[in-house]
This record gives structure tokens, C-alpha cells and sequence, in this order.
């Protein structure tokens, strides 16, 4: 018993205090994309033609365009510009409400989550329980979920929990492409949680595939299969960027 507050002692109050305080980002972070317009040259389509899952559009006269839907963050586009134009900033700030919002210009504003109609926001305000469900998912989006209930981030702090049954729960968390074996689980789930209730897609595969956009076995995400409330992109999204895309969802910050 004293050894154990005593280690309690040591280790301190491990909470971050967000978002009472904005938190400070690894450097190694890769955000939102930027282009440096003045240095991105017309004719070049070189960041277009590398990337893996055709996130990146670019016309004449229009500059360049990212579907965070589909982009992976890895960084080869940056690398392969020749002119050094295209940088990722350390903004971790990426969920949206709707998946139109995810095609992004950076030479416009970003359009960030927005809370939910009052009438569903009344309900689940307070006290959020949500199923997560790993459509063929890596694991890589599923351990940054999982992180967010550690002492770090406390996500029960703000009334969010997971629970193990879909009868306990007010929506789902969708990672994973979809796989055509998953694909009928994941609509009982929906159909076994009561209305009303919420989709959360995170991470690409959810959201668009992946990089098993297009293939024979997967459903390019839930996107087209559910209705879904709240977009959150990555590969995989920090536990940052998932949590604000929630209390964003939530109106508590």
C-alpha cells in the first residue's frame, strides 16, 4: 500500500491539462499539408504522380489540392517536390463533419468538426458510449483509440467511454477499410445500437480505403455504407486529432 503511494507520489499529476492549454506537438509531427504557392511551379505534377493513393490534384491555374480523406501523411510528395513547396505543419486539428470538407485547398480556410444539431448534442453531450469496430483495420488506428483511455489523455474525463456491446452503446467508431467479410458485422453493429446515433469514421481505410482504395476485397471505407457524423482523417490521426475532432463533435471546447 505505501510502495503504491509513493510511486503515485513520484509520478505526479500525468493528465495533460487539454484543452484548458493547447498541447505541445512532437516535431516529428506531420499535420495539415502547406504549399509555399510562390515556390510550386506550373507545369510540375511530380507530388501528383507519386502519390500512393491519388490524394493530391493540381491544375493549371488552381495550385494544389489534398483529399486528407485519402492521404496517408507519409511524406512523398514533399520529398519528391522539386521546389521544396510542400511542408506538413504540426497542426493536429483535422476532423470534420462532413467528408466534402476533406478536400482541402490550402490557400482557403480549413473547415473544422462542428458540433451536432442541438437535439442530438442535448443527448449525448454529457455522456457518450461508443462501440469501436476494426473493419480490417492494421491496428495502427485501434492503439491510438486505445491510448486515449490511458491516464494521459482520460477520455472518460469527458463522459466518453467504450463499451464492449453495441446494446450499450450511443454509436460506433469505425477503423479499417471494410473488407467484404467485415462488412455485414459492422451493419449489425449499427443496426443493434439505438437511435438515435452517431458514426465516427477515423483514420483513411474508414474514410476512403486507404491504400486498398479500389480493391476487389474492401469497401473504400463506411463512408458510402453508413451515414457518417464525424470524419477523422490520418495514418494513423494522432490521439490529438481524435480527440479534438470529439469534443469538437461535442461543443466542449
Amino acid at each position: 500500500m505505501f510502495d503504491v503511494l509513493l510511486a503515485r507520489i513520484k509520478q505526479k499529476y500525468r493528465t495533460i491539462p487539454y484543452p484548458k492549454k493547447i498541447p505541445i506537438m512532437p516535431d516529428r509531427l506531420r499535420g495539415r499539408p502547406w504549399v509555399e504557392q510562390t515556390r510550386c511551379a506550373s507545369g510540375c505534377t511530380k507530388c501528383v504522380d507519386i502519390c500512393p493513393v491519388r490524394a493530391i490534384t493540381k491544375a493549371d491555374h488552381s495550385g494544389v489540392t489534398f483529399d486528407l480523406g485519402r492521404c496517408l501523411f507519409c511524406p512523398d510528395c514533399s520529398d519528391a517536390c522539386p521546389q521544396k513547396a510542400i511542408m506538413f505543419n504540426q497542426d493536429y486539428r483535422l476532423a470534420t463533419s462532413r467528408r466534402d470538407h476533406l478536400i482541402y485547398d490550402p490557400r482557403t480556410e480549413y473547415q473544422l468538426a462542428k458540433e451536432l444539431k442541438k437535439e442530438t448534442l442535448r443527448v449525448f453531450r454529457r455522456s457518450l458510449k461508443l462501440r469501436q469496430v476494426s473493419a480490417a483495420g492494421c491496428n495502427a488506428c485501434e492503439a491510438d483509440l486505445n491510448v486515449l483511455s490511458t491516464v494521459v489523455f482520460d477520455l472518460a474525463r469527458f463522459g466518453i467511454q467504450f463499451v464492449a456491446s453495441p446494446r450499450h452503446a450511443d454509436g460506433v467508431v469505425i477503423t479499417g477499410p471494410v473488407s467484404k467479410n467485415m462488412k455485414l458485422g459492422l451493419e449489425k453493429t449499427y443496426a443493434a445500437i439505438a437511435a438515435p446515433k452517431l458514426v465516427i469514421c477515423v483514420g483513411a481505410c474508414a474514410i476512403s480505403g486507404g491504400p486498398f482504395i479500389d480493391h476487389a476485397e474492401a469497401s473504400n471505407g463506411a463512408t458510402d455504407l453508413l451515414p457518417v457524423d464525424l470524419f477523422i482523417p490520418g495514418c494513423p490521426p494522432h490521439p490529438m486529432t481524435i480527440l479534438d475532432g470529439f469534443l469538437r463533435m461535442l461543443k466542449r471546447l
